[in-house]
């Protein structure tokens, strides 16, 4: 009887983690359709290229070295033939579900964090020194903090963030705060587009090429975010777990909720209009938000929450473009400033398992290793291959130069009016 109750639940569960893997997955859907949007018609291919031929290298690279990095080795060795364990690398206890479930799992947020690099720098860099990066980022250097945090394993073999107080439920910190430090080196190194700031100082606007694109990107994302949270809970199949899956999703919906609706009015005071893309900005802000902890806050607090991340991406995209931090999408203010503040309000709710101190360390070495590695990567790559486009290049739109193919060929042309 027990033996058939373990196999029901077992069953369950990996079906439930094999189901949100799905959903966040499709939130590579989402990434394409927002950043295609929010850049200009003429780089729209590239973008979507990036964005399908990142997903498959996380995969392929994770598979390869990352997984056995991040969890220490033996237990999964996919490249080598397959599934030699009954339980998940670094669990004490054989686990309800698949390993194979975990490992896809797994890779999906490899993948998000390697998207938030693509939207950050769009429109100027060349494509085969962005995916010679994401080899590395998603081979090793998100790994490698993984392992430090979910892996449980001893920073540089000196301390273990767990020890110290860090919680990080699903991913502010570990996916979108390290997705947003790898790309605030490259775009540091990588300069501003051309035209996007003044000699006097001056910041020019440059619209998106389609915002409705950008919604449904936005969408896609919330509905994704359902998965990548959720998923999390690693359980679903008894009453328990169900009930915190639950919560989860209610949090996770009613933060993105918040995030929006504060950012929308924000927007409003600072701009004297209502602002779609920092509404959307707001929602993507509320999810990161509550990623760190979404299991034990109330409903209101989510929403607060998730408040707090619209109000605070909305002066982050303002201030790193007085500082003349091109950004085309707003992924470093979205994922990497409100992930550290989704970091430091887990100890709000959730005292027993984190503490501020805690997750401010945490915060910083995941901020410091990610920075670090990822300048290193991207200046030994802009001085062998490059890294941006030729100013001609870029002002024919890299459609053109790096795919020799355009997204809207009948509204364009190659010297059309998609600038």
């Amino acid at each position: 009887m027990e033996d058939n109750i373990f196999q029901l639940q077992y069953a369950l569960d990996t079906f439930y983690f094999l189901v949100c893997g799905a959903l966040v997955m499709w939130m590579a859907a989402g990434f394409s359709m927002l950043e295609s949007g929010l850049v200009r018609a003429k780089n729209t291919t590239e973008i979507l290229l990036k964005n399908v031929a990142l997903y498959a290298i996380a995969s392929t690279m994770y598979m390869i070295c990352g997984y056995s990095i991040m969890y220490g080795g033996g237990e999964f060795t996919a490249f080598l033939g397959g599934i030699v364990a009954d339980g998940v690398a670094g669990a004490e206890e054989p686990a309800t579900y698949a390993p194979s479930a975990d490992f896809f799992f797994q890779v999906v947020f490899v993948a998000t964090a390697m998207s938030i690099v693509s939207g950050a720098v769009a429109e100027r860099m060349k494509l085969w020194a962005f995916l010679a990066f994401a080899v590395v980022m998603t081979g090793v250097i998100y790994p490698l903090q993984g392992s430090w945090t979910w892996g449980g394993m001893p920073v540089f073999g000196m301390y273990t963030l767990g020890d110290l107080g860090f919680s990080d439920f699903a991913g502010s910190g570990i996916v979108h705060m390290a997705g947003a430090s790898a790309a605030l080196a490259g775009v540091l190194l990588l300069g501003a587009r051309k035209g996007k700031y003044g000699a006097d100082g001056s910041i020019k606007a440059i619209p998106g090429a389609n915002l409705p694109l950008a919604t449904l990107g936005t969408f896609i994302l919330w509905m994704g975010w359902f998965g990548f949270n959720g998923g999390s809970v690693l359980a679903t199949a008894s009453v328990e777990s169900a009930n915190a899956v639950a919560v989860v999703f209610m949090n996770t919906n009613a933060a993105a909720a918040g995030g929006l609706i504060t950012a929308l009015i924000v927007a409003r005071i600072m701009f004297g209009k209502a602002d779609l893309t920092m509404a959307l900005n707001g929602a993507l802000a509320g999810l990161v938000a509550i990623t760190a902890e979404p299991s034990t806050p109330t409903p209101l607090q989510a929403t607060l929450f998730g408040g707090m991340g619209g109000l605070l991406v909305v002066f982050a995209i303002v201030t790193l473009d007085k500082l003349k931090i091109d950004d085309p999408v707003g992924a470093i203010s979205v994922h990497g400033v409100v992930g550290l503040l989704g970091l430091l309000l887990v100890p709000v709710t959730n005292g027993e398992n984190s503490s501020f101190s805690g997750q401010l360390i945490g915060a910083l070495t995941i901020f410091i290793w990610v920075f670090v590695a990822s300048l290193i990567v991207w200046g030994i790559l802009k001085a062998t291959m490059g890294i941006r486009v030729s100013e001609e290049e870029e002002y024919e739109g890299v459609d053109q130069s790096e795919c020799g193919m355009e997204a809207y060929p009948e509204f364009i042309g190659t010297s059309g009016s998609g600038r």
